[in-house]
């Protein structure tokens, strides 16, 4: 099984004294693997997506800054990225509860957090 969480992220470097760097900034892609489902860490969608999109962008921001060391101007959720074996166990840990999700169905689960952004590998 295999998954995980795409961002594009734009940094900037602050040198030591003394020097200088041009660019001073830059962009990249930032990959964070997804938890298994039903594991510690594996609603890290619910607690940090809405729609397709950020729900705190500067709590992530903060968070990217941590993980980078280095100071990040944005961070933006591109997508999850997913094996077919990974998403049949995510979607049957949904649908085992959906109550929890506040959700009458799996599709409006993923709908909810991910918008239109899983992409199936």
């Amino acid at each position: 099984m295999d998954a995980r969480y795409v961002f594009h992220v734009r940094f900037r470097l602050d040198p030591a004294k003394d020097v200088s760097v041009e660019p001073d900034e830059f962009e990249t892609r930032l990959y964070r693997p997804a938890d298994d489902p039903g594991e510690s860490g594996w609603l890290f969608f619910r607690d940090n997506l809405w729609r397709g999109e950020l729900s705190d962008r500067k709590h992530f921001r903060e968070l990217t800054e941590d993980a980078l060391d280095v100071p990040v101007l944005a961070v933006e959720y591109r997508g999850f990225e997913t094996d077919d074996e990974y998403y049949e166990a995510f979607t049957d840990e949904i649908e085992a509860d959906l109550d929890a999700f506040n959700a009458a169905s799996v599709s409006e689960v993923v709908n909810k957090y991910f918008g239109s952004s899983v992409e199936k590998q």
